[in-house]
């Protein structure tokens, strides 16, 4: 329980309000109560709006359902039901046409398409090495995981494991930055010959294809770093024959480095399981070290003490001398919660406030550290504070947004759009209003995103009343979802998105299967996305080779006049449609859902974690953060209410695969075993998803995962 201050007549939570007047606001030139002032004044006229929007959003669903279950077992009719839609205020009208008008936003934003990060900021180590992963070792992401085939073998480095790594970057070399004559698996020495970087291959020497591509070097002795650029991204040849890898090499090259992620989201949402006061003053602590540079997390590995801290920035020499300073570190995204959830750490008359609020008002005063830096470990140099703004249903709920940081811009002191925001595309009615939902933050609009999870987990709970739904695994093959994700592309192109803001895709959400990630994850910047997700600096590292290969820009305009997507396939829902499932089917359905259900809830709730590998039915490791819980909870619910499955052969499945999850998390010695009992905060949580699922807001889990985390906390 959290001791309280009344700050402007609000009780505020101790711990925040000493963060905020000894931290956070000290520097700023703001006086706190000038700040808490304000910030109560923006409660007290936004509060209630955001209530008013909340219900709309459920007398919306409610009409939905009503609609939908007056025609059960009817065909499907698109034109009644896009009528209806209109009707009710589910679809407005498009305006004319128009385009973003975003100023001051960093070209690792706006010009340069290139790898996104998405990592908890409530884990301090995390949140640095998301940071820090602008820059890594394709040689380690190669050698370390199964982009090549079989692995390392024996105790300390392969060299026939180096070898394979070694050549693959050949071939990457050969295609990125390629040489004039010859090839990068046969050159025996890397040099400059005045402001040109030349190689030496055959006894012959022969320049670089495209001779501005050299941007600098920094040598010493015989060490020496050359730095080239193909489609903006940068690559470092990293020459040190004296290194074990090295003194392998012809040329002495003992790594090929890649700029890998360009941007990060640090999340305060999804990744997280901030639950209270407390919770929530860790998530913006370690946001604030972030931006003023400080952050510092220590901890041991392999036995000794490390710590680790921002990077710096690589200050080269130019080819033709003077220095030439490139990031260190990834430009940071904060993303804020959604406007659903309500927070015990700022309370006004006794009750919570908007939690979505709060985040607003505290991660962009924190930002304001690094706007007034003109030097070192710096953010955005064009002078903007990044926030992602996820869950939002339509254009009025989007307007509110601008509304909100606008009144935060005005309670700080900040110029007008100095917070640029990104509005993700995960709810189908956002989906279907995307252009209007743009038009309304369009002078500060940085960045969309499509996001298969949660998007999916709105179309079950929207539709929930239209019947049953087809299988998990055939719905990345359904209609509306390619129509959702070509739509999201065209939206943003025709909105002038295009070398202004990211239009961007989801996670890849199998961090330990590089070459499949390898494989499939081009389709990324193929489809026309300046960004997509990544679950690791590793896998930032391999899926930038993929910006290599593709001009994101050029496909960018080449959609440009394609035929838009449609909106009948947007709102025409997956279903079986009289199918009938085999028993194995669903069987094997339930399993698999209940199984990665309970998998995540038992470590958000027992443990605190928001985010984390979690071994799917077949021992597989997953990223699961909330949004795929939301799609699984769904799901069953969705079968549940047709009849698929009865709630005793859920329960049956869950007390099994709690068996299963427990043998899974054997070796964790923090871990509490769900089975024999069944009778935990964590297996009761789970239930409630499911269960109590078709009465969920949109299907959301954070009020059954935030009310059992504190029922967790408290014993």
């Amino acid at each position: 329980m959290s001791a309280y201050v009344t700050r402007a007549g609000l009780d505020v939570a101790q711990d925040l309000a000493d963060l905020m007047e000894t931290q956070v606001l000290p520097g700023l030139g703001l006086e706190a109560d000038a700040v808490w002032q304000g910030y109560a004044d923006m409660l007290a006229e936004l509060a209630p709006e955001n209530r008013r929007l909340l219900a709309v959003r459920d007398e919306m669903q409610g009409q939905i359902d009503t609609w939908l279950k007056a025609r059960k077992g009817q065909p499907w009719d698109s034109v009644a039901y896009e009528t209806f839609l209109r009707g009710i205020g589910y679809l407005v009208e498009e305006g004319d046409n128009f385009e973003i008008d975003s100023g001051n936003v960093d070209p690792e934003i706006a010009t340069i398409a290139g790898p996104q990060l998405v990592v908890p900021v409530m884990n301090a180590r995390f949140a640095l090495n998301a940071a820090n992963a602008r820059w890594g070792s394709l040689y380690d992401a190669l050698y370390g995981t199964d982009a090549l085939p079989g692995a390392p073998e024996g105790k300390g480095y392969d060299p026939k494991r180096g070898a394979q790594a070694v050549a693959w970057s050949a071939d990457f070399l050969d295609k990125a930055v390629p040489l004039e004559s010859g090839s990068h698996a046969d050159v025996t020495a890397y040099r400059r010959d005045g402001a040109a970087l030349v190689a030496e291959v055959a006894g012959e020497t022969t320049g670089f294809a495209d001779a501005g591509a050299f941007v600098g070097y920094t040598e010493e002795g015989d060490k020496a770093s050359y730095v080239l650029v193909h489609n903006g991204m940068h690559i470092e040849l990293l020459i040190d024959p004296s290194h074990p890898v090295g003194a392998t090499h012809a040329a002495g090259l003992r790594d090929v480095v890649l700029e890998s992620a360009l941007t990060a989201i640090q999340d305060c949402e999804d990744s997280v399981a901030a639950v209270d006061a407390e919770d929530k003053v860790t998530v913006y602590k370690n946001w604030l070290g972030l931006m003023k540079g400080d952050l510092a997390e220590t901890f041991t590995k392999g036995g000794q003490e490390m710590t680790r801290r921002l990077n710096a920035d690589k200050v080269l020499t130019g080819p033709e001398g003077g220095d030439v300073v490139l990031p260190g570190r990834a430009v940071l995204l904060v993303r804020n919660v959604g406007h659903l959830m309500t927070t015990d750490a700022v309370k006004l008359d006794g009750a919570e406030t908007p939690e979505g609020m709060l985040d607003a008002l505290v991660t962009v005063a924190c930002a304001m550290h690094d706007l007034q830096k003109d030097a070192g470990a710096r953010n955005s140099r064009a002078g903007s504070v990044y926030v992602v703004k996820p869950k939002m249903h339509g254009p009025e709920e989007v307007a509110f947004a601008n509304t909100m940081y606008a009144r935060v811009e005005q309670t700080l002191g900040l110029a007008e759009n100095t917070v640029k925001l990104g509005v993700m595309d995960e709810e189908r009615r956002t989906s279907a209003n995307l252009r209007e939902c743009i038009r309304a933050v369009k002078d500060r609009l940085v960045f969309i995103n499509t996001g298969f999870l949660d998007r999916t987990g709105d179309e079950i709970h929207t539709s929930m009343q239209a019947g049953a739904f087809i299988p998990k695994d055939e719905m990345k093959t359904a209609l509306w979802l390619s129509t959702y994700e070509n739509g999201n592309v065209d939206a943003g192109l025709a909105t002038g998105m295009q070398g202004k803001g990211q239009i961007g895709k989801g996670m890849w959400a199998k961090p330990d299967m590089m070459a499949e990630m390898l494989e499939a994850k081009i389709g990324h910047p193929k489809s026309g996305a300046n960004t997509a997700w990544v679950p690791s600096p590793t896998a930032a590292t391999l899926h930038a080779t993929h910006y290599h290969q593709v001009d994101v820009f050029a496909e960018q305009d080449s959609l440009k006049s394609r035929e838009a997507a449609s909106l009948t396939d947007l709102l025409t829902p997956p279903l079986l449609a009289g199918r009938n499932l085999t028993e194995d089917e669903v069987r094997r359905d339930l399993d698999n859902n209940c199984q990665g259900i309970l998998g995540y809830v038992v470590r958000w709730i027992d443990q605190g974690v928001g985010c984390s590998k979690v071994p799917d039915i077949n021992d597989v490791g997953l990223m699961e953060d909330r949004a795929t819980l939301r799609i699984s909870s769904q799901y069953l619910a969705n079968w549940l209410v047709h009849g698929l499955v009865t709630e005793d052969q859920v329960m049956d499945s869950l007390k099994r695969m709690a068996v299963e999850v427990d043998r899974q998390n054997a070796g964790d010695a923090g871990y509490t075993p769900m089975a024999p009992g069944y009778d935990g905060v964590a297996f009761a949580a789970a239930c409630d998803l499911i269960f109590k699922g078709v009465e969920q807001p949109s299907g959301y889990t954070e009020p059954v995962l935030h009310a059992r985390r504190r029922e967790a906390k408290a014993v």
